[in-house]
């Protein structure tokens, strides 16, 4: 394999089919990530634009509303389930906690609108596949918002896997991890809340990276898990997951060892060895991305330039709905994901290998 040339001839935006119209969004939950996130990559987008924003808070909404030009609706969750402002936007992104996600992709997809839902789908499983058959009911777009899989050096990786780099895929290790309570200034925040956050928090929130970008770059799903979960800290007492490691089982027989927690120094790494060859991404679920390949005794480091992964991924959206194409990640993807978080708490309790059903 003619690695250089090969890594030259990346298309980054090897998904993109259009260039021309926007896609007027709502965005629904105005938490720090969406203000401070997700407003600016959509700004900087060339398929997108905020025309509505909503709040539990109707002085949030405006204050929010007034940084951007574009944004001529401020309105709170009662006035988005009423309708108001409903033709001023073509989809919705739910921002809310886990457990909230569904009341409003019931309400988006019952005025017509394609949803972007934020990860993991809800709060548990059972309310992911209601999520998934309201939009399937009324026959609207439904992405699920793993940004890492628009990262380019995160498809290069996956494409080098499709085509052999590392041979038969064997094992893999994940690990993500951030100081949970120094990032805010109120630790009763809803991520340690399991009426909002669902079976835990570290798994929940941060877990699900290697999970489902191990399924993204191996095309293949878990099977089985296995994993210990402990929480020691006050804060944690909500949750059983402060700290967390877990084990999975994939269809193609590779084996995958992960830890998460919200309780710890920030790390944020995915290395996958195969029969020839190894990648290893890190840091990897954070915005940025460092791809080392080996094989055959050599070893190369390349650095990509870091993109705006939510600006990649709103384009993407915005893509599909231009082009009235489908979606991967969709509904049913997520659910996936919503199965396996499921059997990893479940063995968590059990001490056992759980079946992922």
């Amino acid at each position: 394999m003619e690695l250089i040339k090969y890594l030259d001839d990346f298309n980054e935006r090897d998904w993109q089919y259009t260039s021309e119209g926007t896609v007027r969004l709502a965005l629904v939950g105005l938490g720090w990530w969406t203000v401070d996130m997700v407003l600016p990559a959509v700004k900087d987008s060339d398929l997108c634009c905020t025309t509505t924003v909503v709040s539990s808070s109707k002085n949030k909404a405006e204050k929010t509303a007034s940084s951007e030009a574009t944004i001529e609706h401020a309105i709170t969750y009662e006035e988005f389930h009423d309708g108001e402002a409903k033709e001023a936007f073509d989809a919705v992104y739910i921002a809310t906690p886990n457990a909230r996600h569904l009341e409003y992709a019931e309400t988006a997809a019952k005025l017509g609108k394609d949803v972007l839902c934020e990860k993991p789908m809800e709060a548990t499983a059972e309310r992911a596949q209601r999520l998934v058959s309201v939009c399937d009911s009324n026959d609207v777009l439904l992405m699920i918002a793993y940004r890492v899989q628009t990262q380019p050096a995160i498809r290069r990786a996956r494409e080098l896997i499709d085509n052999g780099f590392i041979g038969k895929p064997v094992q893999a290790y994940g690990s993500y991890s951030q100081p949970l309570l120094g990032m805010f200034s109120n630790p009763d925040q809803w991520r340690l809340d399991s009426d909002l956050s669902g079976y835990g928090t570290s798994i929940m929130d941060l877990g699900i990276y290697p999970i489902n970008t191990l399924r993204f770059l191996l095309r293949s799903d878990p099977t089985a898990v296995t994993a210990q979960t402990e929480s020691f800290h006050e804060d944690f007492s909500d949750v059983s997951d402060e700290r967390s490691a877990y084990t999975l089982t994939f269809e193609n027989g590779t084996h995958a060892v992960c830890t998460a927690s919200q309780n710890a120094y920030g790390d944020s790494q995915l290395k996958l060895t195969g029969t020839d060859g190894q990648i290893d991404l890190s840091p990897v679920f954070n915005g940025e991305c460092t791809l080392e390949l080996a094989r055959s005794n050599t070893t190369v480091q390349i650095s990509f330039e870091n993109v705006d992964e939510m600006k990649e991924e709103f384009d993407y959206f915005a893509d599909k709905i231009l082009c009235s194409g489908s979606v991967f990640p969709d509904g049913q993807h997520g659910l996936v994901d919503m199965r396996t978080l499921q059997a990893i708490y479940r063995a968590a309790r059990s001490g056992q290998v759980e079946q992922i059903k």
